[in-house]
C-alpha cells in the first residue's frame, strides 16, 4: 500500500497556479537578468538569506555569502554571466501554504552551450526567492563516458 501512494505522489506534480507561475517566472527571469547585467543588488536580493549556489564544478557548494565573494570581483567590473531560459517546469509543494516550489529550467549560454538549471524556493513575507540554485552541464548521454574519463583524467 505504501508504494503505491508513493508513486502516486511521485506522478502527480502539483501545478502551480497561474498567479505563483508568473510570480515564479518574474525571479528567476530576473535573476538571469540581474546576472547578465552584474545587477549585485537585484541578484542576489532574489536569494533567501540562507540560500545556497552549487556551481558546475564539485567544489562549488557556496553560502550566500561565499557566493557573493565570489562573484563580486566579476559584478564590480561590470562582468556578470548571462544564461537564456528556452523551458522551465515550476512544481509547487502540495502542503496547505504552498511555500515551497521547485524547478528544473533548459538554459543557453554563448560560452557553455545547453546547461540546466534547478533548485528550491520559499515563499517569504518579500515573496518567492531563490533557496537553493543548482547549475550543470547537459552532457548527452552518448558523450558521457568521454566526459567522465576526462574528469577522471584518463
Amino acid at each position: 500500500m505504501l508504494a503505491l501512494v508513493l508513486s502516486l505522489l511521485v506522478l502527480s506534480e502539483p501545478l502551480p497556479t497561474a498567479a505563483e507561475q508568473a510570480a515564479i517566472n518574474s525571479v528567476l527571469d530576473g535573476l538571469h537578468q540581474a546576472a547578465s547585467k552584474a545587477d549585485t543588488q537585484a541578484y542576489f536580493d532574489s536569494f533567501t538569506a540562507d540560500a545556497r549556489f552549487i556551481g558546475t564544478d564539485a567544489s562549488e557548494r557556496w553560502s550566500l555569502q561565499a557566493f557573493r565573494e565570489y562573484a563580486m570581483p566579476y559584478f564590480s567590473r561590470g562582468q556578470g554571466w548571462t544564461y537564456h531560459p528556452s523551458e522551465r517546469v515550476i512544481t509547487v509543494a502540495d502542503i496547505p501554504c504552498r511555500c515551497v516550489a521547485w524547478f528544473d529550467e533548459q538554459l543557453d549560454n554563448d560560452s557553455y552551450g545547453r546547461t540546466r538549471g534547478s533548485g528550491v524556493l520559499r515563499l517569504t513575507d518579500d515573496g518567492w526567492k531563490v533557496e537553493q540554485y543548482v547549475l550543470s552541464f547537459a552532457v548527452p548521454n552518448d558523450r558521457a563516458r568521454q566526459v567522465v574519463q576526462t574528469i577522471k583524467g584518463d
